[in-house]
């Protein structure tokens, strides 16, 4: 049986959206019992409070850095744990490429300066915002994400790219991706004014600060 670590990071504001992701992923692991995979969830509420000689949210981050999949929850705040939470699954991430780091942001009216200075942050870093607007969009969202992970036993994060011709033609604007190593060239014809954006995702990321 492969076990499969997921940290759960998230303020106390989403308690309910962390019960109901936690009841889904364990519904999963009864569901994925015959592909011999176990989805272990490590919340903060499940983890050890004892005193220990570094703190207790050190403690935590030794699971951080052990997970497979990182998932960040956001409402209107960012606490300050759940901050240095992610920054030591993205430190791992860059050193090990694990753990795979998924953000998802609950839609709301009013966001304190914290959240606001977070997201922009993952922007920056080129990370694309996820929102949800209740548990069942959330876990419909997250389920995608491990479907894809189980298709590759969970080895690599790199999203599958279709397509049908070698080659794509068009007089408006064109989306073009690839995975890493991919090469892909671009004819323009005779268009006058040529612009091309590379666009980054997070395991392009060299450094970020928070």
């Amino acid at each position: 049986m492969e076990k499969i670590k997921i940290f759960l990071a998230s303020s106390f504001e989403l308690k309910p959206e962390r019960d109901g992701l936690e009841r889904e992923i364990y519904r999963k692991c009864k569901s994925w019992y015959d592909k011999d995979i176990f989805l272990h969830l490590d919340i903060w509420e499940d983890l050890s409070a004892r005193m220990s000689a570094t703190g207790s949210q050190s403690e935590y981050n030794k699971f951080v850095k052990d997970a497979d999949l990182f998932v960040l929850l956001g409402y209107t705040k960012m606490g300050m744990y759940t901050s240095e939470e992610f920054e030591k699954a993205f430190g791992q991430f860059l050193a090990t490429q694990k753990p795979f780091i998924f953000t998802y942001f609950k839609e709301a009216g009013q966001e304190e300066d914290s959240l606001v200075l977070f997201k922009n942050k993952l922007l920056e870093m080129g990370h694309f915002i996820s929102t949800f607007k209740d548990v069942n969009d959330l876990w419909g969202q997250f389920n995608k994400e491990l479907d894809r992970l189980e298709t590759v036993r969970f080895k690599s994060n790199e999203h599958p790219v279709t397509t049908t011709a070698n080659q794509v033609a068009g007089n408006d604007t064109i989306g073009i991706s690839g995975n890493t190593g991919s090469t892909i060239s671009v004819n323009t014809g005779s268009t006058t004014n040529q612009n091309a954006e590379k666009i980054f995702n997070i395991e392009n990321i060299g450094t970020a600060n928070f």
